[in-house]
């Protein structure tokens, strides 16, 4: 369980910090990619102008820049159409009409990513003035992301070592501060293990007294009924008292890793045919069917004293909520990778509310299928454990026709 909690642990240390890194990472690379485009931008500026000075009178012809696939430009006059251009302005998407009624309108320079045919393109578009400082067009410069991109990405993947290298790092880290944090948790946990051990073995000793000496003055027979009662009453307690005690000796030793568990190959079938019988006449006191589906031969992994031991509390449960003349069906099937015995009671079933927590210790459901009709607390949760020791598990729901189920599931021989 400890060991659960520290992975569980660990896995949110490593989630928090992944979900840190990666919006780190996303903060950082937009951080950039915004200063690389505003860096483009005042270049894109500067081009434009000087672009615009060669247009200015239609002179200087001769040193208006010749275009590529990264950068090109276009001139416009007021009125939006094309007054001279560079040959491939089209490819990166120029002109743009709305643009340059903004730069007209805003009587400066704007900026605007838009998309060409070769991709994204980042567009500076700023009036054209003559020497009287009237405007008599627009030109449009652009230049591709494409480089940007390229650095970006770069960036990335530059990053990208260094987060699962720190990813590591952290994953050493979580586990380490997962286990200081648990150790506490750990050192109260092995005291009241002890604790419940030894009060519990100590325990054992004074009740089989008690109930060897009630046994004793009720069959020597000279006890008045009203004294008879009163005995049976206390042995029953002692019984209980026992069962008690039994479970928890047997907890303690679970948790403490001291419970032999095999991992053999065995037939399941006989098992359950074997636990069944033992609660025939119980059933039978009770009027309850007892129907028992399976096939000849179940081949599980695990232990098969264990397995019997988990029937029985699967059925001892059932029996404890069905109602007079109801039924328990025990159905058992192999599938592709684990062999799987399904209990069905006609009972009340389980609260939704209550379903996620049926497996705990000591925790009691609603009236209708509480555990005061002689049950611990613990049967259900040792049964789980016992379970997922054999590297399958437990697992309950409600039927559709009422009545809980519960299906519990082994590992498959390996052939």
């Amino acid at each position: 369980m400890l060991d659960r909690i520290r992975r569980r642990l660990t896995l949110g240390y490593l989630g928090i910090f992944a979900l840190i890194f990666v919006l780190v990472g996303l903060v950082a690379a937009a951080g950039f990619w915004r200063e690389l485009v505003s860096q483009q931008d005042e270049l894109l500026a500067q081009e434009a102008r000087n672009q615009a000075e060669n247009l200015r009178d239609g002179e200087n012809r001769e040193v208006l820049a010749t275009g590529s696939t990264e950068f090109t430009w276009i001139a416009l006059d007021p009125e939006g159409r094309v007054a001279d251009a560079d040959p491939i302005a089209g490819t990166l998407g120029l002109p743009d009409a709305e643009l340059a009624r903004e730069a007209l309108a805003q009587d400066g320079a704007v900026s605007a990513t838009i998309r060409g045919s070769n991709g994204r393109t980042r567009v500076v578009s700023m009036p054209i003035y003559n020497r009287r400082d009237k405007v008599v067009g627009v030109i449009q410069y652009a230049r591709s992301l494409r480089q940007v991109r390229e650095t970006v990405n770069g960036l990335v993947f530059v990053l990208l070592p260094l987060g699962l290298g720190a990813f590591g790092l952290a994953a050493l880290g979580g586990l380490y501060m997962s286990g200081r944090a648990v150790r506490p948790v750990k050192d109260s946990f092995e005291r009241q293990r002890s604790f419940i051990a030894d009060a519990s073995h100590e325990l054992k000793t004074p009740l089989t007294l008690i109930k060897a000496d009630a046994e004793v003055v009720l069959y020597r027979g000279n006890v008045n009924p009203e004294d008879r009662k009163l005995i049976e009453h206390a042995l029953a307690e002692t019984d209980r008292m026992t069962a008690v005690l039994s479970d928890l000796l047997f907890v303690a030793r679970l948790d403490a890793g001291k419970l032999p568990v095999s991992q053999e190959p065995f037939d399941l079938a006989p098992v359950l045919l074997e636990t069944a019988a033992r609660f025939e006449a119980r059933a039978a006191s009770e009027a309850i069917e007892l129907d028992i589906h399976m096939p000849g031969e179940l081949w599980a992994r695990g232990d098969a004293a264990r397995a019997g031991q988990i029937l029985g509390v699967l059925l001892d449960n059932a029996l404890r909520h069905a109602p007079p003349k109801g039924r328990i069906g025990v159905t058992a099937h192999a599938l592709d990778r684990r062999v799987e015995v399904s209990v069905a009671d006609t009972g009340p079933g389980v609260a939704s509310e209550h379903l996620p927590r049926i497996f705990d210790r000591f925790y009691r459901a609603d009236s209708s299928r509480s555990r005061a009709g002689g049950g611990t607390g613990l049967g259900l949760s040792i049964a789980r454990d016992l379970a997922r020791a054999q590297g399958g598990d437990l697992s309950t729901d409600n039927a559709k026709s009422g009545g809980a189920v519960f299906r519990l599931w082994l590992p498959k021989r390996e052939d």
